[in-house]
């Protein structure tokens, strides 16, 4: 894996820009961790203030500093991201090895359950899961939900490469050589799957970040919890642009899309990079 970020990095620009555009943004969402005041907190300074030296990001109608908060907020957004991504990647490598692999039976109920799965439509359920436990609700709770609905896609993909490596030499020699089914998967074929992993993690952060901005947006989340969404519903609330506070939407959409340009770069870089002609071209090969 070193190496492929090693060649990425050298040849690939868009990986680059991705790279440092998304550390950026974790850097800014690192500071959270010595805010002076707690980000939730409300009327602990001025409202209203616009940036300068003082408040780099000015303050909000409710009396928080814009840059505490947001920078809280990306932190708690980016762990969310991270959560779905890794829960929902662990059930579709799981799914798309097993079912390319054992084939047979396991492979049609596998795929029984992954077409349903694709059929499901996503946003209705989630809304219908806040007003069921919208006193449970926290981001954790809705991570899980979504990890749950985040997998068939990526599972298939990773399914089609499966196949192919099943009938590989290498696959042969493990299985004479007294390998067990699970040594097979994790110790051949996974390593196979791994830029597939990869490139399918930031495009489910991506999914994830977006579909949660959109509930909290909407007021289906925990408008309580600082998000990125949370923060854009805020602000609605309060009728930024109307009053003239205008910071309190620019800089989080600002912050928003430089998140969604890197992640979006580091996952089309990974797809140019799993091709072996556009890898080849790339090093002028």
């Amino acid at each position: 894996m070193f190496a492929v970020f090693r060649d990425l990095i050298r040849y690939n620009i868009e990986f680059a820009i991705g790279l440092i555009l998304v550390a950026a943004v974790v850097i800014f969402a690192c500071l959270s961790f010595f805010a002076p005041v707690d980000p939730s907190l409300i009327y602990v300074t001025i409202p209203d203030q616009p940036p300068s030296a003082q408040y780099w990001f000015g303050t909000n109608s409710r009396g928080q500093d814009m840059f505490w908060q947001l920078s809280t907020a990306f932190r708690n957004s980016l762990v969310f991201g991270l959560t779905v991504a890794v829960l929902s990647r662990i059930i579709s490598i799981a799914v798309g090895l097993a079912s390319g692999y054992i084939g047979g039976w396991v492979d049609r109920v596998l795929m029984f359950i992954n077409d349903i799965f694709v059929a499901v439509p996503i946003f209705p359920i989630l809304v219908l899961f806040y007003f069921v436990l919208r006193n449970h609700m926290d981001s954790f709770t809705l991570a899980l939900i979504m990890a749950c609905f985040g997998w068939p896609f990526d599972a298939r993909l990773i399914r089609s490469v499966a196949l192919g490596l099943k009938h590989r030499e290498f696959t042969r020699h493990a299985v004479f050589a007294g390998m067990s089914t699970r040594k097979v998967l994790m110790e051949e074929h996974l390593p196979y799957v791994m830029p597939i992993v990869f490139s399918t993690f930031m495009n489910n952060m991506l999914w994830s970040i977006g579909m949660e901005v959109t509930l909290a947006v909407l007021g289906f989340t925990n408008i309580n919890n600082p998000t990125i969404g949370t923060v854009l519903y805020w602000a609605n609330s309060h009728s930024a642009m109307v009053v003239g506070v205008w910071w309190w939407i620019v800089i989080p959409v600002i912050l928003m899309v430089m998140t969604f340009i890197g992640l979006f770069l580091l996952a089309i870089s990974m797809n140019e990079y799993i091709d072996p002609r556009s890898r080849l071209r790339r090093m002028g090969v």
